[in-house]
């Protein structure tokens, strides 16, 4: 046995649970990605997905990136630096900018790698990182590799916010970095109150926007145009896996700072270009998303008829102001049984344990997609009822 398998041999926590036959993740889907999946030989409604504006299998986008694979073929073999640079890759960047109010955008092959390559280059030495104790794993990796200074502030704490930004240089570069939603909770960041602070501290403003675009503001611009403050955020990201039924992200700033981003950023100078089908895809889906309005209404009105059913089955769901809801648990345990009983029961849903919660915070995270229908929101609620009772989290 070598080093590494000798050195992992005990690692016990997903064996116990698979033995246990309540292992919940990597579960199999044999058919697309929409609001009823296959899985394991049966069908299960999907509550698990990021794909808020329901476009992943909508046959315009799979057409776009037919017509791609068609034009370009299936890769670029190479990065955006060297060969690997599309007329289609330039043209999402300028359509994307215009969508998020600002001058220019630079798109990645991941959302990932747009937060662990941009914190990394935009902020060094002398400068400093403010983050919410909340913030998604990238940007948390993101901000391990610079060489900037890290301080937290409780999750949506403005005055903890504020006890931070007073003990930092007024001159220093300060940059606050915040999910635009909270992807686990789903509540939304204070962002007029830090825009206020970015004021008075003289600090700058980065937003992750990875489950905001597609559900908030104007056509779907994200929680900086849902406030009104795009032109007080600094530097936008976003993603393509969620609501622009593809894969690859995005950043939009100001002009130079974009320029040397293109010229510094090691994920986006290193990483091969994103495929030409997967830029179609988010390029068809930015389109649709402006032209339909009502998909995003349609959204909203079963966003507003879960939270509000959830509530009155007694469900504990937090602070959630979007199509994701935590359905507080607060065992991991129970959180694996649930997600099990749901499974067998028709509902495909995702636990949430540590680390991407506290241990007394588990949850089950419900999202939901603007192609799903109200009957199978009540569907879904009727089936986690049972199974919260039956394990005595609810009554």
């Amino acid at each position: 046995m070598g080093q590494l398998e000798e050195r992992y041999k005990n690692y016990r926590v997903p064996q116990e649970y698979m033995k246990q036959g309540v292992y919940p993740y990597f579960r199999e889907i044999t058919s697309k990605q929409a609001t009823e999946v296959e899985m394991a030989g049966h069908k299960v409604l999907m509550f698990g997905s990021n794909a808020y504006t329901g476009l992943t299998g909508d046959e315009r986008v799979i057409e776009a990136a037919k017509k791609a694979l068609d034009k370009y073929g299936s890769g670029c073999a190479g990065s955006r630096f060297l060969n690997g640079t599309l007329d289609i890759h330039v043209q999402l960047e300028k359509e994307l900018a215009e969508f998020v109010h600002k001058d220019e955008a630079l798109c990645f092959s991941t959302g990932f790698t747009v937060n662990s390559g941009v914190i990394a280059a935009v902020v060094g030495k002398g400068d400093y990182i403010i983050c919410d104790d909340r913030d998604h794993a990238s940007i948390v990796d993101g901000r391990r590799l610079s060489f900037a200074r890290t301080l937290h502030y409780k999750h949506n704490d403005m005055d903890d916010l504020e006890r931070v930004l007073k003990t930092l240089p007024y001159e220093a570069v300060k940059l606050i970095i915040v999910d635009g939603v909270f992807s686990m909770e789903g509540d939304l960041a204070k962002l007029p109150e830090i825009v206020a602070l970015k004021k008075k501290y003289n600090c700058s403003i980065m937003v992750d926007e990875a489950h905001g675009l597609g559900v908030f503001g104007k056509q779907g611009r994200g929680v900086c145009d849902h406030f009104g403050l795009s032109d007080e955020v600094d530097l936008i990201m976003g993603t393509f896996s969620k609501s622009l039924a593809s894969i690859g992200g995005f950043i939009a700033a100001g002009k130079e700072t974009i320029n040397y981003l293109r010229h510094t950023s090691r994920t986006y100078i290193f990483s091969a270009s994103d495929t030409p089908a997967a830029t179609a895809a988010a390029l068809e889906a930015l389109h649709i998303i402006q032209e339909e309005p009502e998909r995003i209404e349609h959204l909203w009105d079963i966003t507003n008829y879960a939270l509000k059913r959830f509530q009155e089955e007694g469900f504990e769901i937090g602070d959630s102001e979007s199509p994701i809801i935590p359905l507080y648990v607060r065992d991991i345990h129970k959180t694996f049984l649930v997600t099990q009983a749901a499974f067998e029961a028709g509902v495909f849903i995702n636990p949430v344990i540590p680390p991407a919660c506290a241990p007394q915070d588990t949850l089950i995270r419900f999202s939901l997609m603007a192609s799903h229908s109200k009957e199978e929101v009540e569907r879904g609620v009727q089936i986690l009822k049972k199974v919260f009772v039956d394990l005595g989290i609810i009554k």
